[in-house]
């Protein structure tokens, strides 16, 4: 009786022409699931709870007849597709209560090593389930999970598995719907169990190590060949295989040990310094003889202890000064050590002075039993003069076993410093008393360096006190200026002059060819004046001269210089000559000189002396 659908019939006749328009609703096919009231045409269910796992999909087809259904009144039907829906009405079922899985002892962990699903009828989120295991001794070992796509239950691996220790385990594996529906929790429970029985299977695994890893120790500088530690596999299988051992050669460090390829045990290759690397990373591996191929590694780490074997020494250089005026048990400088080993051979350091040389009365050393010592004076006032530079042996020991000691020799300056103990200047032999110079030697190369100094100074005054010549060498002449000083004759030079030989022109030098071309033409004939020396004029001289040399290609080239000297005709002005200037007196006024300018000033007054002296 469950409403389904209504469906209407319409009829275009007229609804008051007696019961032409009446139509009445009757089932041709769909009985006898489903039937329809004739009146109102709704389509309602005729059995009791179906199935839609046993039918899903239904046609029906209404009629639909006027005139109430009598003889003679007309019909129309349609047809119309009932679909079930689904409810979570069929709990899930596995198809066999028991299964069997094998799963070899190889399997890795966390990969899948099976599946199982059970079946529902139902369909979309009404079939949902999800997997568990309930109980079983392999609980531990194995997990499920279900996939919602496909809703199976996928089995993996939580622990490796070992054939030799256990062949086998037993699951009891569950599957329940997720959404329940309670109208039909009568008809439940909606869960199922089987149960799965899991067989390891046998493989041939490679040797395994008692440890996952090893950690060995061996003490520094021990010799080669000494035996560091020893690593132990074994085959897990029932045949219980030999094993050899080898380090394989991949880094440097794995060259410095070698193992003993049926016992497993590891010797050094080398001499160890932990100071210089104190631990070493190497990687052994372990095969079977009947199987090479199943190698297992195993990493070993190798820590080198320590050993006393280097003494304490300072832990820098120091320059260590002492004031000139420093007084008795004042401390000049505090020192440390260090030492290369470990804490457990080193930590305590011991300070003294050497024992074997006599009392120093200069210095003293204290320790202060931290590991710092402290050097004092034990006098009053030092001198730079007297000694610059003390040497003060010291002895460190450790307190390792055996105790090491080493010396050390703190080279003290003195200095000459300010009241407050700032340094003000040191003396500078005590930089070269390291280099080993005494003073005698100093003193020597100074009275040396002397000497030189004096020979040169004597060398230079000999060569500037010799006279040299004025002229060197006749051919190089040009080369040499000469200067004079002395004031000229006055009229002596003037009447040493004779003028005729320069008006005379028989003095002229004789025509000469050029050598390097030779003349095309001939030269031009000199007329040789007859006239008397008194009547030549110098000036139509000279003018006929230029002439033949501009007209002759044979005299000398253009390149080449002739001198010819000519005052020229008398001035009018007079000479400006200064050969006269002795003996003639000028009444020149030379006042004006004096309104030039500060510039003429001096010129002024020169002049103006000599006016004065003429007067006087």
């Amino acid at each position: 009786g469950t409403s389904v659908l209504q469906v209407t019939a319409t009829d275009a006749d007229d609804p008051t022409y007696g019961n032409s328009a009446r139509v009445v609703y009757s089932i041709l096919q769909g009985q006898p699931y489903f039937s329809v009231d004739p009146k109102t045409g709704v389509i309602r269910t005729a059995l009791h709870n179906m199935d839609r796992e046993a039918r899903e999909h239904y046609s029906v087809v209404i009629q639909a007849k006027d005139m109430a259904g009598q003889v003679g009144g007309l019909s129309g039907s349609t047809t119309v597709n009932i679909t079930l829906t689904d409810v979570n009405d069929n709990p899930p079922r596995f198809p066999q209560k028991h299964y069997q899985l094998y799963v070899p002892e190889s399997a890795q962990v966390g990969s899948a090593v099976g599946k199982i699903k059970a079946n529902d009828a139902d369909t979309g989120s009404n079939a949902d389930m999800k997997y568990t295991i309930i109980n079983g001794d392999g609980s531990g070992v194995f997990s499920i999970s279900t996939d919602k796509e496909t809703r199976e239950g996928i089995l993996f691996l939580k622990k490796p598995l070992n054939y030799e220790k256990k062949k086998s385990y037993t699951l009891n594996i569950e599957g329940a719907n997720t959404h329940l529906d309670f109208r039909f929790s009568h008809l439940g429970p909606f869960k199922d169990v089987t149960m799965l029985k899991i067989i390891v299977g046998d493989v041939d695994e490679p040797p395994l190590f008692t440890m996952p890893s090893y950690v060995m120790e061996v003490y520094e500088n021990a010799k080669i060949g000494t035996a560091v530690g020893t690593v132990m596999a074994q085959d897990p299988d029932t045949a219980n295989s030999l094993v050899r051992y080898f380090i394989e050669h991949n880094t440097e460090e794995d060259q410095y040990f070698t193992i003993d390829a049926s016992t497993g045990t590891i010797r050094t290759a080398k001499i160890f310094d932990r100071e210089e690397t104190p631990w070493y990373n190497i990687t052994v591996a372990a095969s079977e003889i009947d199987n090479p191929e199943l190698v297992t590694h195993v990493p070993v780490g190798v820590r080198i202890l320590d050993v006393n074997d280097n003494p304490p020494e300072l832990a820098r250089d120091y320059d260590v000064v002492v004031c000139e005026n420093a007084k008795p048990g004042q401390v000049i400088q505090t020192i440390t050590a260090t030492d290369k080993d470990n804490s457990a051979n080193g930590a305590r350091f011991h300070f003294s002075l050497d024992e074997g040389l006599s009392l120093n009365p200069n210095f003293t050393l204290r320790d202060n039993e931290d590991n710092t010592a402290s050097i004092l004076t034990r006098r009053r006032r030092y001198s730079r003069t007297t000694q610059d530079i003390y040497h003060l042996p010291v002895l460190i020991s450790d307190g390792g076993v055996p105790p090491l000691s080493s010396s050390s020799t703190l080279t003290i300056r003195v200095c000459a410093c300010e009241r407050d103990g700032r340094v003000r200047t040191c003396h500078a032999e005590a930089f070269l008393s390291s280099a080993g110079l005494s003073t005698g030697a100093l003193i020597a190369i100074l009275l040396c360096v002397v000497i030189l100094l004096a020979i040169v100074v004597l060398f230079v005054t000999l060569r500037r006190s010799k006279k040299e010549p004025l002229i060197i060498s006749e051919e190089d002449v040009r080369e040499n200026v000469v200067t004079y000083d002395d004031e000229g004759g006055g009229e002596e030079d003037t009447e040493a002059f004779d003028i005729t030989a320069l008006r005379n022109p028989s003095a002229a030098e004789e025509l000469k060819y050029r050598r390097d071309v030779r003349p095309e033409v001939k030269p031009v004939c000199r007329h040789h004046l007859s006239s008397s020396l008194d009547s030549i004029d110098v000036q139509e001289f000279i003018k006929q001269r230029l002439a033949e040399a501009d007209q002759d290609p044979s005299v000398p080239p253009y390149d080449s210089l002739q001198t010819y000297a000519y005052e020229g005709h008398r001035s009018e002005a007079g000479s400006i000559s200064s050969l006269d200037s002795a003996t003639t007196h000028s009444d020149q006024d030379y006042n004006y000189l004096g309104d030039w300018g500060p510039e003429f000033k001096k010129l002024a007054e020169l002049y103006g002396e000599i006016e004065s002296e003429r007067t006087t």
